[in-house]
């Protein structure tokens, strides 16, 4: 074969191996557009199926699902803008209505002992208190799963109060938040929940700034500015519950840790009017005491099959149950965790991670007392 033959040869067998090429990027490039179009038209079926629900939750024939829908989403930072797509504001103001609570009065220290007891009968071991419960493992901690209509969670009974406190770093404000677990670690604690609200737009806050009053070691941050309720331990280790505190009322009442958030749930052993607290289903995190001071942690799964949420009202009746004195709900949603034995025992709501918060409530390791 001549020279001019072979380049024939040459050029033809590069032009079929181009023409191969081109046939097999022509036929990924449609499957990879195919692929493309079903994944556009499942997101978008998607979002009409998810929306189509949305619409038959706000707007459907039952005003109480309708009622729930908006105020459980409303509470939320990242989602409350669903309940817009739905309702003009005058709409939702007015099934946000609640008949407005009475102020309530202040905490009678008188209603508390000294302390709870643990009796030990002859070689029998920790025999059950007052309201039933055992410390089993004589830690001081007892930790009891509650269930209702729709939720699940756990009630943490701490008998000795002296060792619950707010944890809290006032010289990171503004720099980070920590996780509970963090907290845990940060001041040697046995066990955690989250505790006040911060600063958290659209969902995505860092957790850094406390958004309203924070009392630690008796030193006063952000005060003046609780809008729902206040929790605060005094030097005597009794919880203080109140719609809000002055400073002078904080100093008064020799407040050592405080964070707010609300709404009160019972108060000198009077439940909230059910009538003024919303009727929404969230993760809940709330705080207590008994009468004997022995502190109450709460904290209720939500967003999930298995827990959708609880309500506020559904959150008196269990501290209701476990003895409560005084009793008010802290920073819920996906920021609502328990650690305890070196781990979160509850199921976050949040997707992704563990969110930092600039404020928790602690229970220290026991012979440490805040």
């Amino acid at each position: 074969m001549d020279q001019t033959g072979q380049e024939k040869a040459v050029n033809s067998f590069f032009a079929a191996e181009n023409e191969i090429k081109e046939g097999f990027f022509r036929k990924l490039a449609r499957f990879f557009g195919k692929l493309l179009l079903l994944l556009l038209e499942t997101v978008l079926l998607a979002a009409i199926v998810l929306y189509a629900g949305m619409y038959v939750l706000a707007k459907g024939p039952s005003p109480a699902i309708s009622r729930i829908f908006v105020t459980s989403v409303r509470e939320t930072s990242a989602i409350g803008f669903l309940a817009d797509l739905f309702f003009s504001p005058e709409e939702i103001a007015e099934i946000e209505a609640v008949k407005e609570a009475e102020e309530f009065a202040p905490t009678d220290t008188s209603l508390f002992t000294d302390g709870a007891v643990v009796t030990i009968g002859d070689g029998e071991g920790p025999q059950p208190d007052e309201w039933g419960l055992v410390d089993e493992d004589g830690d001081g901690i007892i930790v009891v799963p509650v269930k209702g209509a729709g939720y699940a969670g756990y009630m943490m009974v701490v008998l000795d109060p002296s060792r619950v406190i707010v944890g809290t770093d006032p010289s990171m404000y503004y720099a980070r938040g920590f996780t509970v677990e963090e907290f845990v670690d940060r001041f040697g604690a046995a066990a955690g929940t989250n505790a006040g609200g911060f600063v958290d737009p659209k969902g995505e806050g860092d957790g850094s700034i406390p958004d309203s009053t924070v009392v630690f070691e008796g030193n006063i941050h952000f005060a003046g500015n609780c809008l729902d309720g206040i929790a605060a331990i005094d030097g005597d280790h009794i919880l203080h519950v109140a719609k809000s505190m002055t400073r002078k009322e904080l100093i008064d009442n020799d407040i050592q840790y405080a964070v707010c958030y609300g709404p009160v749930l019972i108060s000198n052993g009077e439940a909230a009017d059910p009538e003024t607290l919303r009727y929404s289903l969230n993760p809940r995190t709330a705080i207590g005491q008994r009468s004997d001071k022995a502190m109450l942690l709460l904290v209720i799964d939500g967003r999930q099959a298995s827990s959708m949420g609880a309500s506020f009202q559904d959150l008196v009746e269990i501290m209701q149950r476990f003895g409560a004195v005084n009793a008010i709900n802290l920073d819920g949603g996906s920021s609502s965790v328990m650690w305890y034995q070196g781990e979160y025992i509850n199921k976050t709501a949040s997707l992704i991670w563990i969110r930092p918060v600039p404020t928790s409530i602690l229970v220290l390791k026991e012979g440490e007392e805040g």
